[in-house]
């Protein structure tokens, strides 16, 4: 599946990725279990677009500027107006490469 194919409300979706830019983590409230968590927001792209991915707790830790990622039963929903890429409780952040922002 590439980016081009993503359209708001699907799920199940299978995607390999490049990480362009990540925002600075900020704090919320769960709406599900009233706890605080960390989150961010990625821009991630393949050859055929970009969209943003957004990052929750550890999955935050585990990712930087230019790691190729891929994402397992993920789903797309809408937030602020765009398309956002989420991996949710039952998807999977797996690093398939590692390269640090050159300086």
């Amino acid at each position: 599946m590439n980016v081009s194919d993503l359209r708001v409300g699907m799920r199940r979706v299978d995607i390999t990725v490049k990480v362009l830019e990540i925002s600075e983590v900020r704090e919320v409230t769960s709406r599900y279990d009233g706890k605080m968590h960390r989150v961010a927001t990625a821009v991630v792209s393949d050859d055929t677009g970009s969209i943003k991915l957004a990052l929750w707790d550890d999955n935050i830790d585990r990712v930087g500027v230019n790691y190729v990622i891929r994402i397992e039963n993920g789903y797309v929903t809408t937030f602020m107006g765009e398309p956002q890429l989420n991996v949710g409780r039952y998807g999977t952040l797996r690093v398939l490469e590692e390269e640090e922002e050159q300086s």
